[in-house]
């Protein structure tokens, strides 16, 4: 089957032949993919030379896709079954804090068993799938819109959605969201759909300004000035919840790449006592945000990757169900497979909002 690697080429990807999975375990599933697609985090690794022509790096974590096959222990899937594949899988032994089981079960990377396989390929075999896969109510005359709906569980509808939660939002707070690519975009959303009084969203890039006005979010281009400033010029106490949905490859107006910036902006804009998700990028290298303003103001701050996704996913999976979430409204482009080279460089160039890759 065609999977979509990394070669040791920095801003280049391949489509080539890997094995079709089979069942190795008594817990397992295979699903045939109906839909993947491209996330802002996979441009992590497409930035250096990931992989090597004997070791490719394999990617993809986002997927949708109907059962064809089970283990004999399976209990809670039949084979028809529709389902979302969550970017991290469930082995049973997650557990409530502080003891959490951190579970080394995330799709993509190197192709040398460190990792589950990249999800952008036309089979994948789940592992803990009574624990691990989503159901959703779709079946074969489902169409692709909805099915691309259910789809962003995977991943970026989620940790919009709980980056949401973690800036402790409640209805009629108003919201600032740096980054309007798919998870700032869907970041405000979430607060809309979720009865914020206003919504800020920050970027450079104008097209991804205007979907987030098409939402009704209010646009603030930092290259037209600081952020904080324009934003403060409307919501002069600050906004009451922030949402920090860049990371570390932040850049300022000229491009200049400062890994705290967003950080210390989103500290800077957000009300006293007010609160501040993280679903940006970062790691422990970072130490400068401003946590001394963060005492004084008071501030509640949360972030880091959404673990176990499947608590979110029950939340989401009624609402697009219902039609009260619609996240498909990101999507600039469906391809095929093959396809896949041309439009990593063109999401890597902001040319595209969110690509999803039929199958």
């Amino acid at each position: 089957m065609r999977a979509i690697a990394q070669l040791g080429i920095a801003f280049n990807v391949s489509v080539i032949d890997v094995p079709v999975p089979k069942i190795l375990n008594g817990t397992d599933v295979i699903v045939k993919l109906n839909a993947t697609a491209i996330c802002g985090s996979d441009l992590h690794s497409y930035h250096v030379d990931s992989g090597s022509q004997d070791l490719p790096y394999l990617y993809g974590h986002e997927a949708i896709g109907v059962v064809t096959e089970i283990g004999d222990a399976v209990q809670y899937l039949n084979v028809g079954d529709y389902v979302v594949i969550p970017d991290n899988l469930d082995n049973g032994h997650f557990t409530v804090e502080p003891d959490t089981y951190y579970a080394p079960l995330g799709f993509g990377g190197p192709a040398d068993g460190s990792v589950l396989p990249g999800l952008q390929t036309e089979f994948s075999r789940v592992q803990f799938a009574d624990n691990s896969l989503i159901p959703i109510p779709a079946n074969s005359s489902t169409n692709i819109t909805t099915l691309i709906d259910y789809l962003f569980i995977s991943d970026i509808l989620s940790t919009a959605w709980q980056g949401v939660t973690w800036s402790g939002f409640a209805p009629g707070d108003s919201v600032a969201v740096f980054g309007a690519g798919p998870v700032g975009l869907l970041a405000a959303y979430s607060a809309i759909v979720r009865g914020a009084s206003q919504v800020y969203i920050v970027d450079h890039v104008q097209s991804r300004l205007d979907l987030g006005v098409s939402i009704g979010a209010i646009p603030i281009n930092f290259g037209d000035g600081d952020p904080v400033e324009q934003i403060l010029a409307l919501e002069p106490e600050g906004v009451r919840r922030t949402v920090e949905a860049v990371g570390f490859e932040a850049v300022d107006a000229k491009g200049n790449v400062d890994a705290g910036l967003v950080l210390r902006q989103a500290v800077n804009v957000t009300a006293q006592r007010g609160g501040i998700g993280i679903v940006g990028l970062y790691n422990s290298t970072l130490t400068d945000f401003g946590i001394g303003s963060v005492f004084e103001k008071g501030l509640r701050v949360q972030g880091g990757v959404v673990l176990p996704l499947q608590g979110v996913a029950q939340e989401l999976v009624p609402l697009v169900a219902s039609g009260k979430l619609k996240p498909s409204f990101i999507v600039s482009s469906i391809i095929s497979l093959e396809d896949a080279p041309e439009y990593y460089h063109r999401f890597d160039h902001h040319k595209e909002t969110k690509v999803v890759i039929q199958l």
